[in-house]
Parts: C-alpha cells; sequence; structure tokens
C-alpha cells in the first residue's frame, strides 16, 4: 500500500519527540557495545568455520554412509546462512568497524556469496538504507523483477511472477550479485545519463565475473575434485551436496528478506513526499515500511536478526544481535505515538508475502480496461 504521508504522519512536535525518543535507544545501546560484541562475533566466525569445515568432510565420508552426506549438506548450508546473514551481512554494515579488526571490519570483509562485497555495499547500504521503500528511488523494492505495489504498472509478464519468485529465491546469490552491480545499466546499456556510479562499468563487469568465477571455482570444481581423489563418483556427490546447500541458503536468505520487506503491510512511498526528511520523518517511514518476525534466540542469529528488520532500517550500524532488546523498546516507543509496528511468527508473515506476490501479479481493474481498449 502507499503512504500518503503528508495526511497521515503525526505533527512536527510528535515526530520530534518520537524522534528523541528513537536516538535515546540507539545511544543508550551504543554504550553498552564492547568486548562482549567482540566476543559474540568472533565465536560465530569459529562456528561457521567450523561448520564449514565439518560440512565438507562430511559429504566425502558420504561415500560409507549417506548419512553423513545428508549431514554434511546441514552443516554446510548452516555455515553459508551464518556467513551470509549474521557475519557478512552485519560486518558489511560496519557494525563492528569499532573494533578495529583488521578481518572484521566493512572494509575488508567479503561473503562466502557470488555477489561481490564491494558492489552490494555501494548500492544496498546508500541506496536501499537511505530510499527504503520509495518507489523510483529503492532499487531494492522488488528487485526490478516483481510487481509488489500498483505503484508500479502492470505487465503481462506479471502473470507469471510467482515463477519469477521461486527462480529468484532458488538462484537469490545470482539474483543479488547482478542487482548489486545494477545488471542493467551495464550490462544491457540502460545506465543513467547522471549515473551516480562511483566505479567505471568496465570495473563493475571485472568485480562481477571476478568473483563468480571464484565461487563456481571452489564449489563446483576445487572440492568436488579434492573428492574425487578417493573415488570419481564421489565428485559428483560433493557437487550435488554443494549445490543443494546453496540452494537451502538461497531460499532462506530470500524468504529472510521478502519477510522483513514485501508482507502485505509493508508500505510503499511517493519520492516528492519524502523530500527534504527530518530524521522524525525517515524513522517514521523505516519503521511503515518494514516488518518484524519473532523466533527463539538462535531463529534470529539464524536470519541474522533481520528477523528484527525495522530495527535493522533504524539502526543498520548497531550490532545487530541488540535488535531482540532494541525491538520491545521501539514497540513501545510506537505504541506511545500510535504509530503501527508491523510483527507476528515466520509464518503469518510470509503467508502475507505471497498474498502480495499473488495480488500484484494481476492488473487493476483501470488496467484491465487499458488492457482491453
Amino acid at each position: 500500500m502507499t503512504t500518503h504521508l503528508a495526511e497521515n504522519r503525526p505533527d512536527a512536535e510528535t515526530l520530534k519527540a518520537f524522534e528523541n525518543d528513537l536516538n535515546n535507544i540507539r545511544e543508550e545501546t551504543m554504550a553498552k557495545v564492547g568486548e562482549k560484541d567482540a566476543k559474540y562475533i568472533r565465536k560465530l566466525i569459529r562456528i561457521q568455520r567450523s561448520s564449514d569445515m565439518l560440512g565438507r568432510v562430511a559429504l566425502v565420508l558420504g561415500f560409507f554412509n549417506p548419512l553423513f552426506w545428508i549431514a554434511g549438506i546441514v552443516l554446510l548450508a548452516l555455515s553459508k546462512i551464518l556467513d551470509n546473514m549474521e557475519i557478512g551481512h552485519n560486518i558489511m554494515h560496519g557494525q563492528y568497524d569499532w573494533m578495529n579488526d583488521p578481518h572484521i571490519n566493512s572494509r575488508k570483509f567479503d561473503w562466502d556469496i557470488w555477489g561481490d562485497g564491494g558492489s552490494w555495499k555501494r548500492y544496498h547500504n546508500h541506496e536501499h538504507h537511505t530510499y527504503t521503500n520509495i518507489i523510483g528511488k529503492d532499487r531494492d523494492y522488488g528487485y526490478g523483477l516483481l510487481r509488489l505495489s500498483d505503484d508500479i504498472a502492470w505487465r503481462p509478464k506479471n502473470r507469471f511472477q510467482f515463477i519469477t519468485y521461486f527462480l529468484l529465491s532458488s538462484f537469490f546469490q545470482f539474483g543479488i550479485a547482478y542487482h548489486e552491480v545494477a545488471g542493467e545499466r551495464i550490462f544491457a546499456g540502460k545506465r543513467k545519463e547522471k549515473s551516480s556510479l562511483p566505479i567505471s562499468r568496465e570495473a563493475l563487469k571485472h568485480s562481477f565475473f571476478a568473483k563468480i568465477k571464484k565461487q563456481a571455482f571452489k564449489e563446483y570444481i576445487f572440492f568436488p575434485l579434492l573428492a574425487a581423489l578417493i573415488s570419481w563418483p564421489m565428485f559428483f556427490a560433493v557437487l550435488a551436496g554443494n549445490l543443494i546447500a546453496e540452494f537451502i541458503r538461497n531460499w532462506w536468505t530470500s524468504s529472510v528478506i521478502f519477510c522483513g520487506h514485501f508482507t502485505e503491510d509493508a508500505h510503499t512511498f511517493d519520492e516528492k513526499e519524502c523530500e527534504n526528511e527530518t530524521r522524525g520523518q525517515w524513522y517514521y517511514r523505516q519503521i511503515l515500511g518494514s516488518s518484524n518476525f519473532e523466533g527463539s534466540r538462535n531463529f534470529h542469529i539464524l536470519t541474522g536478526h533481520l528477523s528484527c528488520q525495522i530495527e535493522h532500517h533504524l539502526y543498520p550500524d548497531v550490532p545487530a544481535h541488540h535488535y531482540v532488546d532494541m525491538a520491545k523498546q521501539v514497540r513501545e516507543v510506537c505504541a506511545k505515538y500510535d504509530i503501527p509496528y508491523n510483527t507476528g511468527s515466520f509464518v503469518q508473515q510470509y503467508w502475507t508475502v505471497i498474498k502480495r506476490v499473488a495480488k500484484y501479479s494481476w492488473p487493476t481493474e483501470e488496467e484491465q480496461k487499458v488492457a482491453v481498449s
């Protein structure tokens, strides 16, 4: 749904008080950030690396017992999910730059996924987090593939967007890689005249292909060939295990992201109405355009704490494992100012995503009349 901000948002005085309350939550949380957080992220990295190594060994041991092969897939998928969500995504947002660790910082860290970290940071950290859900400004809205609002004109191809959604979720790491280098601009010649790209088209292409080659070699050639040294059929068993682990990671990542951005009650916004926003107005828009979902502490970790998408959009540089506690405070502030706070179970939120994809697969009555005429 499109929110007409001028009609619906609170007055300036209320928004200023709202802004101050949310700023206080951030300041109180950042005052607690320290060694405990450093130990937390280092522990997660150790768990992720251990899962990766054990998973790859278990895939090879699957030659002797299929249960090892299944365990290897689960461990490898866990490793990739932790790397992408709780570790990579949050480190590249600068949440741990204060540690001054040469390996755990947003400048050097890159994740175990086809998408180049540098390209992702240039677009996601700036465009999406600044212009969240603003039609025409937020390129992450529907990833240029899905119609998820009647602000976007219906096209015949949208009838089949459930297929598009299935393919995007299955190959999400490629979708992210292509999307975050603005692939349609650098490959299809659709680059804007006044592009904000701080890097040449050739450099973007190089980073795009270099990262994909690196990942494809590692997963589809190097590790399968190592297994083939034991037995040639193991090449295919390890290759299949690696692919399945990636599909699991892709679907999980896609589902988490869609449940945080594209639920039935997530709002979209008009570009002109969002010009010259105050901080309070920006906070208000972030909350209306985001959705949370609930679960256990381990569940939150597996989502990269993007289960607290509202808090992530409000405080993208705060270490994410604080979001669960911050969510309780943010929800109280929203109740105080009578501002909607969209949360529910993962199943509930995912169901509304499915309904949204279905709803906008078809034209409005007016669009149907135009199509017929």
